[in-house]
């Protein structure tokens, strides 16, 4: 798909759902109840595209949550980027809508031109400033970007840009560095991640944000919640509240899963490739094993 001068957001979007993808049909590995995903930042060289398409081409679910930050409106302003492998992310996640998933978009501040929309549906999938899901097990978790919880957002806008532009140039000398680890043998290593554990005042900020999401979420009566924003995927208790934060699909390729029986887990798309590339190595060995004998 083309840019085209003085193409808005929501032309854009609705350009997205008319365009051709990919025209696999799935076949699951895997069939959660739920699957928790967000900063997945389409239209940027640090969305991981490949990876997300191939999590989503073999995890089924019946219910899936775009937990905001999908599409980069900041980065599609500055400078248009968009290969075929964004546009087929796109055309997957309106595919699951179509075929019985119940899809719902709850936008970040990445993708605010889409809370211009909540109430409204793309495809089949739902708009939602912020939602509820209720667990297996009758966990309520309170779904939200997690934007409003970030004082620098809110209260200084033009420095979260001045931040973002700094994140973008990371994640460049990240791309380079790790192609010569790779050459070299070494595993993905996140230099973004390393300086924001070695910031006294970046792991401040992280605490703070988590202490007040958590807090909204038990003040608005529910026992969990479930955000992204801050690129972190972790989930732990805060003051008797479930913390979930699903991470990215820039660097960590992760996401938040609730498996048939309830239970919860953060799943990362790296444990799963080497999972399945051991499972398959094994059965290998099984039939070699037998003609042994």
């Amino acid at each position: 798909m083309r840019a085209v001068p003085g193409m808005s957001a929501s032309d854009w979007m609705g350009a997205a759902m008319q365009t051709g993808g990919d025209s696999d049909e799935d076949a699951p590995k895997l069939r959660y109840r739920a699957v928790f995903i967000s900063d997945i930042h389409l239209g940027t060289v640090g969305c991981q595209a490949e990876a997300l398409l191939d999590f989503l081409k073999h995890h089924r679910s019946d219910y899936l949550y775009l937990v905001g930050d999908i599409v980069d409106g900041w980065q599609l302003r500055r400078r248009w980027f968009w290969p075929q492998a964004h546009n087929d992310v796109v055309q997957k996640l309106l595919r699951r809508a179509r075929k019985g998933c119940h899809v719902v978009f709850v936008p970040g501040n990445h993708d605010e031109f889409a809370r211009g929309f909540v109430g409204h549906k793309f495809g089949d999938i739902t708009v939602q400033k912020d939602t509820v899901h209720t667990t297996a097990l009758g966990l309520s978790l309170w779904i939200t970007h997690g934007d409003y919880f970030d004082g620098v957002i809110q209260c200084a806008k033009w420095l979260a840009y001045v931040g973002d532009n700094a994140y973008e140039f990371t994640l460049k000398l990240n791309r380079s560095l790790n192609s010569l680890r790779a050459r070299m043998g070494l595993p993905y290593w996140s230099l973004s991640q390393y300086l924001k554990g070695k910031v006294k005042s970046a792991l401040n900020y992280v605490t703070d944000f988590e202490v007040a999401v958590a807090k909204e979420a038990q003040h608005r009566g529910h026992g969990g919640v479930v955000c992204g924003h801050i690129h972190r995927a972790e989930m732990r208790d805060i003051n008797g509240t479930l913390y979930c934060n699903d991470g990215d699909w820039v660097e960590s390729r992760s996401a938040l899963v609730e498996h048939l029986d309830g239970r919860l887990e953060i799943v990362f798309w790296d444990e799963l490739v080497a999972q399945e590339a051991a499972e398959a190595a094994r059965a290998k060995e099984v039939p070699l094993l037998e003609m042994s004998h």
